[in-house]
This record gives C-alpha cells, sequence and structure tokens, in this order.
C-alpha cells in the first residue's frame, strides 16, 4: 500500500502555503484524483489525502499543501527539504474528474477555496477541458492575496486562453485589484461573479465541479440546486460535482 517518494522541488507560497514535487511512481491516474502522504509519528501511522496537482503526462508528482497548526501531518510535510523521503500511497483514486461529468454542458465552472485548488490546476493543465468546453471559469477563493498558489500559471493560462478561459480570484479579508472581497457562495447569490465573467449559471449550459470547505460547498450547492441544477450522480446526471477537501 505504501511506497517511499523523494522531494525534488518545494516552492513556498508564504509561510503556511507550500508545494511539493515528488519523485514516485504511481502508474497511470486521472486529472482530479488524489494521493494519500503518510508518515510513522510516534509509532502510529497518519496518513492524509492530497490531490494531484500535475497532470497524468508528468515525470512527477505535485502536491499543495497547507500547515495546519494542530494538524497530526501537514507540519511534517512542512519541514520536508529536497532529497527527503515520504510514504505514498502506490495509485491514485477519486471520482472528481472530467471523466465523470455528464456530456451536457459548455460551460466549466470550477469552484475552489484554499488548496482545493490543486485539482482544477492538474485538469487544467491537460487538453480535456480546452478541447471539451467553450468556457473554462476559475472562481479561486483564498483568505490573503498571498494565499493564491500558481497565480502567475493562471495568468498565463488566460494569455494562452484569452476567449475561454476567466479566473475570478475572491480575496475576503484584504481589498486588491482585480478581485472580489466576497465569500463565493454570497458573490453567486448576488450575481458579482457572473457580471464580472459576462455569463450566466445555467442549468441548460453549466458543469460546475466545486472543492474546498465544506461549508462553501454546502452554501453553493443549495444555492445552485435553487436555480434547478442538480448533483451529479451516476445513476441521475447532473450539472453539480463535489469534493470535500475535509
Amino acid at each position: 500500500m505504501w511506497q517511499q517518494a523523494y522531494v525534488i522541488e518545494r516552492i513556498d507560497w508564504n509561510e503556511r502555503l507550500f508545494t511539493l514535487k515528488l519523485s514516485a511512481d504511481i502508474g497511470d491516474f486521472i486529472a482530479g484524483q488524489f494521493i494519500k502522504l503518510s508518515q510513522v509519528i510516534d509509532d502510529k501511522r497518519v496518513a492524509r489525502a492530497y490531490s494531484l496537482v500535475n497532470a497524468p503526462s508528468s515525470q512527477y508528482l505535485e502536491i499543495l499543501a497547507v500547515s495546519v497548526e494542530e494538524g497530526k501531518l501537514s507540519p511534517q510535510l512542512q519541514t520536508l527539504n529536497v532529497g527527503d523521503s515520504i510514504d505514498i500511497s502506490t495509485k491514485a483514486t477519486g471520482f472528481m474528474t472530467l471523466d465523470e461529468l455528464p456530456a451536457q454542458g459548455q460551460h466549466l465552472w470550477l469552484f475552489a477555496t484554499g488548496t482545493a485548488v490543486g485539482p482544477f490546476i492538474s485538469m487544467m493543465r491537460t487538453k480535456q477541458p480546452w478541447l471539451r468546453f467553450n468556457k473554462v471559469i476559475l472562481v479561486y477563493g483564498v483568505r490573503q492575496a498571498n494565499d493564491l498558489a500558481y497565480y502567475p500559471e493562471l495568468q498565463q493560462l488566460k494569455l494562452t486562453y484569452p476567449q475561454q478561459f476567466e479566473l475570478v480570484t475572491s480575496v475576503t479579508r484584504e481589498k486588491g485589484v482585480g478581485t472580489i472581497d466576497s465569500r463565493i457562495p454570497d458573490a453567486v447569490a448576488t450575481g458579482v461573479i457572473e457580471a464580472q465573467v459576462g455569463l450566466k449559471l445555467t442549468p441548460k449550459d453549466a458543469q460546475v465541479m466545486i472543492c474546498g470547505h465544506p461549508e462553501m460547498i454546502k452554501s453553493l450547492t443549495q444555492q445552485l440546486k435553487a436555480r434547478g441544477l442538480a448533483t451529479n450522480l451516476r445513476r441521475a446526471p447532473g450539472q453539480i460535482t463535489v469534493e470535500k477537501y475535509w
């Protein structure tokens, strides 16, 4: 179940938020899936799930993590440097992938808070969303501007796909140019996000993927259902696909 992975690169976005690139072979996976990282701490194995940020075609694995003071594993991960090892699962798993979405819908709406942006970046590093959807809208919510991991890459995506990609950043604890300062569910309720991207979020046109804080997922899902969107199930295809990050 476990194998050793070695840190080949580390990126610190701020004092708590960091990326680890790892060398290990987990076989094929689908963008949006996750692996587990693990360490034995005080004679007990502690394991946590982390979405893969890298595209399936890359030669390394990549995870985005935030060190939580009371966390059992994340503070340990933050101490890792190039050359250090960490136990990881031997394969990736998970169903929050583009392959699981129904065929209908020409607009892909991606809603993420914090480190939950990771699986969406993995998807956007592949050709799949750009070939399948007319519009890809990423709504990325954080507390502070320096919590916006991968922001330069997201800006480059906007240059690469100027007519296709829309980026909305929500920074709730400081004001900044080009961002909204309300929580994602509130910004959807007031129409701020739709106004910024110039699109309506409708059952006919949308496929929605939501990943992050459970309360955000709950509130946003309720709003979308009130608009006529439905949870996407294999037995009953809909428009809303979710993954809680804890």
